[in-house]
């Protein structure tokens, strides 16, 4: 499966990566520890250049939060809570999880935006509560795309560096990526199989 999501990225070139990583923001099928560390293996090989991959990982990422932000922004607070509540359970958000969100960015200011693309659960679910707070725009985007951008290098250097470093690369990020996208789907699974019925009336 690696290989074929490496072929994906290999063959749709950077335009591939940039869908990827917005889709992951908004409906995570592919981790973006997949997606830029496969990445960072088709540097190390030859096949991507790290500057453009890392631009346009970055833009996607961007994007995608983008979409979280501008919707919330435009819904508000009244409207955004019933449509979380109604399709919380596919996206695996709960609206306990932006009111919390929500209060740490009013806590801790708009910086959060930028550190927390650090932190797996709560960079996407950030977009959320910068949108309802209706902060800047341009703020918002520049952020997102220094935290995002800061967190895809990493990955791709990570990458780049495993796939130089080991003979035998290919197998253990192949074992890395399945554990990955297991745990993934796992907690997908859980997550949606445990979503009580009353959150959804």
């Amino acid at each position: 499966m690696t290989e074929w999501i490496y072929e994906v990225l290999r063959q749709s070139g950077y335009a591939g990566v940039t869908f990827l990583m917005a889709l992951e923001n908004i409906f995570p099928p592919i981790p973006s520890e997949v997606i830029m560390g496969l990445g960072g293996m088709a540097v190390a090989r030859g096949h991507m250049s790290l500057v453009p991959l890392l631009a346009f990982g970055t833009l996607g990422a961007t994007l995608g939060n983008y979409v979280l932000f501008l919707g919330a922004d435009r819904l508000g607070y009244e409207r955004c809570e019933p449509l979380v509540d109604r399709w919380g359970r596919w996206l695996t958000i709960e609206w306990n999880d932006v009111e919390r969100s929500g209060e740490f960015l009013r806590s801790h200011g708009h910086w959060v935006v930028l550190f927390l693309r650090f932190m797996p659960m709560f960079r996407t679910i950030i977009s959320i509560p910068a949108g309802l707070a209706h902060m800047g725009h341009i703020r918002f985007l520049v952020f997102t795309a220094i935290g995002s951008g800061i967190w895809n290098l990493l990955l791709v250097l990570a990458g780049r560096w495993f796939a130089t470093r080991f003979q035998d690369a290919e197998y253990w990020l192949g074992v890395g990526t399945m554990v990955l996208i297991g745990l993934a789907l796992v907690y997908y699974i859980y997550r949606v199989v445990t979503w009580p019925s009353s959150k959804e009336n």
